[in-house]
């Protein structure tokens, strides 16, 4: 399956290729629940966050994020204390500031979902070659879906984090052409086809990462 070759990671890792991963979604709270794993997992790797997922849902209410906009210091208190959290009391400060800031993208467009999907016109993106596994830690998108998201005062969502949620969410399709969830994307959803866009980190799976970035 080329890059899709999940199945060397954990069961749990495989089941949420298969069922999550890159399948376009436009729920709020589930864009939140992913946008904020991608927090904790910086400088960790993706299958201790999926091995943690429950005790992330357990700390923050299901990632209500009103709920979460109204935690205060008794709520990290409990948060840090809770046995197998990821304890950096940054990145727990970082979700609650990062609720309040969803919030006010909401009242401004809407839904963080509406935001988001704006940069690609409501389409999924298709961007050449990244189908044969010619993939980036980054790109022109994400650097400028991040600069916005910083200015509007989120915290830990630098470019990288970013487009690993883009890919996450849908906005990018990443998955293998001879991934079956590449072709269940492809024929289900609206998708748009485009060139490489700055990309950063190329490399193609299995290889060490460029430090060219590619236009």
């Amino acid at each position: 399956m080329g890059y899709c070759s999940w199945e060397t990671t954990s069961e749990a890792n495989i089941r949420y290729h298969d069922t999550e991963w890159g399948i376009p979604l436009h729920d709020d709270r589930g864009q939140f629940e992913f946008l904020m794993m991608e927090v904790m997992q910086c400088g960790l790797n993706w299958d201790l966050m999926i091995r943690k997922r429950e005790i992330f849902r357990a700390c923050f209410d299901n990632f209500e994020y009103d709920r979460i906009a109204g935690y205060g210091e008794r709520d990290i208190d409990r948060i840090m204390n809770t046995e197998g959290m990821i304890r950096s009391r940054r990145k727990i400060e970082a979700v609650i500031n990062n609720a309040r800031c969803f919030q006010k993208i909401r009242a401004e467009f809407g839904s963080f979902s509406d935001y988001l999907w704006a940069y690609s016109g409501g389409k999924t993106i298709l961007y050449n070659q990244h189908e044969l596994g010619w993939i980036p830690v980054s790109n022109g998108l994400s650097d400028k879906i991040s600069r916005d998201l910083r200015r509007r005062g989120f915290r830990y969502l630098g470019t990288v984090t970013v487009y690993s949620h883009l890919q996450a969410c849908g906005i990018i399709n990443d998955h293998d052409k001879n991934c079956k969830r590449y072709r269940e994307i492809v024929s289900k959803y609206p998708t748009v086809r485009k060139r490489r866009y700055q990309e950063k980190g190329t490399r193609y799976f299995g290889d060490e990462p460029s430090d060219n970035g590619i236009s």
